[in-house]
Formats: structure tokens, C-alpha cells, sequence
């Protein structure tokens, strides 16, 4: 039998705890059951089939379905949730459950679950507290930049002439692989899958995709239409990095550029060297306090500046924001776009990526993870800036 919380993450987990219930109780919700896998590790340090059941006075219950092997004095085992009110005794008024996370089927049984209560949206309640890390938090993303970093120092070595982009993925998902990456981007919201992230070569990156990531690609099968699409690696076109960066649990978000021979463009460069002078400015300038869509609207002014606004973010199809924030999932709050309503505080961490595609070259441009600290941001992801020539 192992216990539902290691002995390590005990402190750690009552201080996430309560800070759920302290966020309850300024709602006045008594309650708040959690589902989805990226929140049930959140507020136990695992994945569980079942439900964290939290009150705002911060007692917690662990309903767990399986597996069959954890203990703990408030692990109680369910077959279904009809089980969980004998167990619960005195029912809430008002209960918080995943609106934006968990299935209409799911949502409706638990609502005849607790019939009679008021229900209000906990996936909003829950994005938001996520939004801001502990130290603790923090540490783990630090790691995951390390090995990140690690990762990427060693993409040059497994390229070979005339690879395609397939080829190249490959290999690079096995350096990230034996790195430690646990090879799983979790993404939240609908319609959004990826494998362990893009290699998008010369032409591709100008493919329009249905995913709302910041690039496209066509990808390989019109089951997957984003991504690598079989390009052979030309010299002249760039390759853009965008991989993986999971191995704590909590993922860490960079993209690199790469290049085969020199580039003849003297617009991808000079798009490149903005991407880069964007997120030092940013940098100073993101400090707690500060509106999320001020920074996309200094990097657009900046872009406009150059007179590279049609290169921005895309060119046949474009992405409506440059940065999110990361964690337990690839996609979490703060959002860094035009309409934003987000307000930084310290303890985010986000991920910039001012990008821009240059036809007939392909996609130029950084992303780095950063955490905002009082001073402006703090960089976790600390691979060289500059486009990389892979022989």
C-alpha cells in the first residue's frame, strides 16, 4: 500500500489545500469536487481515478476508484459517486464543480449527486489558483528548464543530410526521451491534442492547422493535420523546435530555430533578432501588477515598428496571442492576447513566443518560459537565442 500523499509533498499539498478553501470561502461556496487528472494531482501530487472533494474550512476527501493500493485516514474507496454523500454526511449549499473540464454526461450525474445545491463553475476557480506557483511549483518547472536546455544541447548531433522533418522529430523525441521526459503534453480545452510537441520545416509553416497553437504545420494524416508533414530538411529553410519540455509533472515551453547552410533572407533574420529583442523587453517590463494584454500590445507596436506585422504570428493564418501560461498543463492562465483581462502576479509563469513565418524560409523566432517576479521575469529556459546552424 502506498500513501495517497508522499510524506515529502504533505506541506506542500496543505498549502494548495488552502488555498482552495481560502478561494471557496471568498466565493462563499462550501465546496469544490475535483475530477480531471490536472486537478486531482494538483491537489493530491497524483493521478487518481475519483475525486478530491475539498470544503472551504479545508478538510479534504479523497474518493478514489482506482488504483486499488493508496491509504490514507480521508482515502475513501467508490465504485460511483452515488456513494460519496453517505460518506460526505452534512451536504453543501453551494458546490464548485469542473464546468469547463469534465463532460455534460459527468457534470449532470453529479449534480443529481448533490441535488440541491447551487452549482457554480470550479474549472474557472481552480485555472486561477493554479495560475500562481508555489516555490515549490516553481522548483519543478526550474527542473524541467534544465533538462529542457540539456535536451536541445544535444539536437544537433543526431541530424543527418537529406533528413525529412519526421526524421529529425524522431530522433529528437529520443534525446528527450532518454533526458527523462515523460513524454505527455497535457493540454486543457476542447479540441486540442499534440503528441510531444513540433518540428515544422521550411514551407510547412505557412499550413494553416485547426489547433490553436502558434504555429501549424500540415502534420501527416488528416487525423493529425498539425506538425511535421514529411519536408525534406533544405538548406536555406529554417527549422523550428517546439518540443516537449515535461519531465517533473510540470512542463517548461521553448522553441529554437535551426538551420541547414546559411539563410539568404534578410527579412527571417531580421524577424529572428525581433522575436529575441520582443522578449528582452517584455522581460523588464512584466512585473507583477501589470495587465497581460500590455505586453501583447508592446510587442505588436514593436512588430508594427519594423513593418513586419504581416509575418506575425503567421502568415496565411495567424495566432491571436503570444504568450500562456505553463504548468501541470501546456496552456494555463495568464493569457498573453490583444482582449485579456489577466493581471500578472507573482508566482506566474508563462510562456512568450512571439513567432513570425516567412515564405519561401519558413518559421523564425524564440519561445522561453518565464517566471514573474517582482523585479520583471525570470528566465527558466536558458538555450541560446540565435538561429543554429546544424552543420
Amino acid at each position: 500500500m502506498a500513501a495517497i500523499i508522499p510524506q515529502s509533498l504533505e506541506s506542500e499539498i496543505n498549502i494548495r489545500v488552502s488555498k482552495i478553501a481560502e478561494s471557496l470561502k471568498k466565493q462563499n461556496v462550501d465546496a469544490i469536487l475535483l475530477g480531471s487528472f490536472a486537478n486531482v494531482y494538483y491537489a493530491s501530487g497524483r493521478v487518481f481515478s475519483g475525486y478530491a472533494y475539498i470544503t472551504c474550512d479545508g478538510s479534504v476527501t479523497y474518493f478514489v476508484k482506482r488504483p486499488v493500493a493508496l491509504e490514507g485516514e480521508n482515502v475513501k474507496y467508490i465504485r460511483k459517486p452515488e456513494q460519496m454523500p453517505e460518506i460526505i454526511g452534512k451536504m453543501p449549499t453551494t458546490i464548485a464543480l469542473e464546468l469547463g473540464t469534465v463532460s455534460y454526461n459527468s457534470i449532470e450525474r453529479l449534480k443529481n449527486v448533490f441535488n440541491g445545491a447551487t452549482v457554480v463553475d470550479g474549472s474557472v476557480i481552480m485555472s486561477q489558483i493554479r495560475a500562481v506557483k508555489t516555490e515549490y511549483e516553481i522548483s519543478k518547472l526550474k527542473t524541467s528548464g534544465i533538462h529542457h536546455e540539456t535536451a536541445y544541447g544535444n539536437i544537433k548531433k543526431v541530424y543527418r543530410e537529406g533528413m525529412t522533418d519526421v526524421e529529425f522529430q524522431i530522433e529528437i523525441e529520443r534525446i528527450l526521451r532518454n533526458e527523462g521526459c515523460l513524454g505527455l503534453f497535457r493540454v486543457a480545452g476542447d479540441s486540442m491534442e499534440i503528441y510531444m510537441g513540433s518540428v515544422i520545416c521550411g514551407y510547412n509553416a505557412d499550413i494553416p492547422s485547426p489547433y490553436d497553437f502558434a504555429m501549424g504545420g500540415g502534420g501527416l494524416d488528416d487525423s493529425i493535420p498539425g506538425g511535421c508533414n514529411g519536408s525534406l530538411i533544405r538548406p536555406g529553410n529554417t527549422v523550428m523546435v517546439d518540443m516537449c519540455g515535461n519531465f517533473t509533472g510540470y512542463m517548461t515551453d521553448m522553441t529554437r530555430v535551426f538551420r541547414v547552410g546559411s539563410i539568404e533572407t534578410p527579412l527571417a533574420l531580421k524577424a529572428h533578432q525581433l522575436s529575441i529583442d520582443i522578449h528582452h523587453r517584455i522581460a523588464e517590463i512584466a512585473k507583477p501588477g501589470v495587465e497581460a494584454k500590455m505586453l501583447y500590445e508592446t510587442a505588436m507596436q514593436m512588430v508594427k515598428d519594423a513593418g513586419l506585422e504581416d509575418y506575425f504570428m503567421g502568415h496565411k493564418q495567424k495566432a491571436g496571442f503570444i504568450g500562456h501560461g505553463v504548468g501541470i498543463e501546456i496552456n494555463e492562465l495568464p493569457v498573453v492576447a490583444p482582449r485579456s483581462k489577466d493581471v500578472l502576479a507573482e508566482g506566474n509563469v508563462i510562456a512568450l513566443e512571439p513567432k513570425f513565418v516567412i515564405p519561401g524560409v519558413g518559421a523564425v523566432g524564440i519561445e522561453n518560459t518565464y517566471v514573474v517576479r517582482q523585479n520583471g521575469l525570470e528566465c527558466i529556459t536558458n538555450y541560446p537565442e540565435e538561429i543554429s546552424e546544424l552543420y
